[in-house]
């Protein structure tokens, strides 16, 4: 009997030999069929080999990002949208040869670059407001949900079921049951914690919810990359709300945790809103198959007198083309006098990098504000790996030590600004769904200097040499942590 177990033990560890061996050079020929970047292969190789099992499914779950199965679909569905939304007008429509309006020649090509593939144009005749602070964003957004007349469209990363969640539910629910149509899209990670009996009154009046990209559901390979990390509120076709916050406490600082919360966001009217509804509309069709479609969802706008120009850029994993990259990046090696950065994250690819480092060589005033106490320790730890190569080429980083800074903002040279919900990070970039706002207004971007200056005073600078004298075990834990930046 015991020669009996002991053959059978040793068939058992046969086999799983076997399929560790067929795992692994199956995951080695997917990662060096999908991952283009260098750095990105040979990290998920190395994974893949001293990982046995474990290193094949981090790469099952983390790995995909440009060729599966829930990309193909987003990209299908949005080629079907457009097909079926014939009463788009015309600036939604795409156009390459599309005038550039009155942007100045300077900034001309970045107009292009985020009008390119699949991108909108630049458009006239808007009114920005900017938001530095949640509660006033959150009073700006539910008086406009309040004032709603056809619909509301509603679309968010994070969306807490916690007392200010509970006021954006009521607000919808008061709206659906005057008849306004709502649509409620939520991420399925980001907002995992939310349950449908905190919209049971608002689906019994009418209102429409639903998840983006299901983690449970084995149709998207229980996918935790590939989420839509967009901020959008699109009332009636004409007011439109985008940039940096989620809904819940922690954004008005009601979370100890994080104490105060700096964001960004911003209240447009204009031609702009057509731009940000198209891209609800896109991701609504995707979660759900219903294709809205019609005038009243993309009215005819009258220029507002304080006129700005503003471009709406999207990005997401379903397009080869990284638009919001791409106006970084260029943005970036525009500047001549100042570029100046919010972001929480900062783990770009070497690309970005080197715009930077060339910038800041080259004399331009590049600064970099970024988290005192981080929320997300590996993203914080893998971005203090790349801080000595910008301080050694000039560039000032600082750390925000009010509270939570959350904005996403690059201002270039007082001239041009993109503000919104990307990151400067690998996973912003090339694995979420984002959407930013160009702005070629010197006055509004004005208003966004003197809030940065403002910021800067509640910050920590870096300086260089005492970084440098910083301990060895910090050291080990940002290189550790910087060999997950293709999935930060």
């Amino acid at each position: 009997m015991a020669a009996f177990f002991n053959e059978f033990w040793q068939d058992v560890a046969g086999w799983l030999f076997l399929l560790e061996v067929v795992v692994t050079v199956a995951t080695l020929m997917s990662v060096l069929h999908l991952k283009r970047e260098p750095m990105s292969a040979i990290a998920w190789s190395l994974a893949v080999i001293m990982l046995p099992l474990v290193g094949p499914l981090l790469f099952l779950v983390f790995g995909y990002q440009s060729v599966a199965r829930p990309i193909k679909r987003k990209r299908h569905r949005k080629t079907k949208y457009r097909s079926l939304a014939t009463n788009l007008p015309p600036g939604a429509q795409q156009d390459a040869a599309a005038p550039t309006l009155d942007v100045p020649g300077r900034w001309e090509v970045l107009a292009k670059l985020a009008h390119h593939a699949d991108g909108f144009p630049v458009t006239a005749g808007n009114r920005v407001e900017l938001y530095h602070l949640g509660e006033t964003a959150y009073a700006a957004m539910l008086a406009a949900i309040g004032a709603a007349k056809h619909h509301v469209h509603i679309e968010f990363f994070i969306f807490r079921p916690d007392e200010t969640g509970r006021r954006f539910v009521a607000a919808l629910t008061l709206a659906a049951r005057r008849g306004v149509e709502v649509r409620f899209l939520y991420d399925s990670l980001g907002s995992h914690a939310l349950s449908r009996r905190l919209f049971k009154a608002l689906v019994a009046a009418g209102g429409k919810v639903n998840g983006f990209l299901p983690l449970l559901n084995p149709l998207y390979r229980f996918r935790v990359n590939l989420r839509n990390h967009r901020k959008i509120l699109v009332v009636d076709g004409r007011v439109g709300f985008t940039g940096g916050l989620n809904i819940g406490d922690e954004y008005v600082g009601k979370v100890p945790r994080f104490g105060h919360w700096r964001d960004t966001h911003l209240r447009l009217e204009g031609p702009a809103v057509e731009s940000l509804q198209r891209v609800f509309l896109e991701d609504w069709h995707f979660a759900t198959d219903e294709a809205a479609r019609g005038p009243k969802y993309y009215p005819d706008h009258v220029p507002h007198p304080r006129s700005s120009l503003v471009q709406i850029v999207h990005s997401g994993p379903d397009a080869e083309y990284k638009a919001i990259r791409e106006t970084y990046f260029a943005g970036i090696l525009r500047g001549r006098k100042r570029v100046w950065i919010a972001s929480p994250y900062y783990v770009p690819d070497a690309g970005l990098r080197d715009a930077l480092m060339l910038a800041g060589r080259s004399g331009v005033d590049v600064r970099l504000l970024c988290l005192f106490r981080p929320d997300h320790w590996v993203a914080y730890l893998a971005a203090r790996y790349y801080w000595p190569e910008l301080l050694a080429a000039g560039v000032k980083v600082y750390q925000y030590g009010r509270g939570m800074m959350h904005s996403k903002y690059v201002l270039v040279d007082g001239e041009w600004a993109s503000v919104g919900s990307a990151n400067l990070d690998n996973r912003s970039l090339l694995l979420n769904y984002e959407v930013n706002a160009l702005i070629y207004d010197p006055k509004v971007i004005a208003e966004m200097e003197e809030q940065y200056l403002n910021d800067l005073e509640w910050s920590v600078r870096i300086d260089p040499d005492v970084f440098a004298k910083r301990p060895a075990v910090a050291r080990l834990a940002e290189n550790a942590a910087r060999l997950l930046s293709p999935i930060l």
